[in-house]
């Protein structure tokens, strides 16, 4: 999640405001950076201390402010007594519901991060949500599964995120059944990961075992 401390947010969050309606019909362009600044009355001469990059950071910051939103409702949720399948179907659920308030606009954002040119940054959003995803239900690992973590719930998370902007089933019900599916595949899948390194674990050596072998006496 991107983090500053210029002091410039709230001026970031105003623009944001504005142009999120106008995102339906113009996607993230920087027609709409450029009409948010003059609706709100920011000063012209701010606007690429603000979003540099122009509508590119506008999206970046699009994404940081519901993955900090997110993180707000998880805080105040009791997540505790939730098993870590719960909690993670929780986080997923939370950060699409809230995108839901502006469903165009987070279409929009899918489609232009998926363009190449857009890729690497695409692949940083989405990371940083789902790192908050894991900060927020209380993931604390630092070994390597800090990173099979985030890489596998970046699958389901991107999967769910594709149907949910396609489904128009009462609630997004049908969203929530494909992701419950695709969180019980990836537990399956950790547990038949841990048996086999059990197995592994507990056969003999290769080695050991090839070092020990003599040809027949003949």
């Amino acid at each position: 999640m991107i983090e500053r401390d210029d002091g410039l947010d709230d001026q970031r969050a105003a623009l944001l405001a504005v142009a999120l309606d106008h995102v339906p019909w113009d996607g993230w362009s920087d027609t709409v950076l450029d009409k948010a600044v003059r609706e709100t009355g920011v000063q012209p001469s701010l606007e690429k201390l603000l979003f540099p990059k122009g509508a590119m950071d506008l999206v970046h910051f699009y994404s940081s402010v519901l993955d900090r939103q997110m993180l707000e409702e998880l805080e105040a949720t009791a997540l505790e007594p939730m098993k870590i399948r719960a909690r993670i179907m929780h986080a997923v659920r939370t950060r699409l519901e809230l995108a839901g308030k502006h469903r165009e606009a987070a279409r929009r954002a899918a489609i232009v991060l998926a363009l190449p040119q857009n890729l690497s940054l695409g692949a940083a959003v989405l990371y940083e949500t789902v790192d908050a995803m894991w900060h927020g239900i209380g993931d604390t690992s630092t070994d390597f599964n800090f990173y099979t973590k985030r890489a596998t719930l970046a699958g389901v998370y991107a999967a769910t995120l594709l149907f949910w902007l396609g489904d128009d089933s009462g609630e997004y019900q049908e969203t929530w059944g494909f992701l419950s599916r695709r969180i019980e595949d990836v537990m399956r899948f950790e547990k038949v990961k841990a048996r086999a390194r059990a197995f592994f674990k507990a056969a003999p050596s290769p080695a050991a075992t090839l070092g020990s072998w003599r040809y027949p006496n003949r």
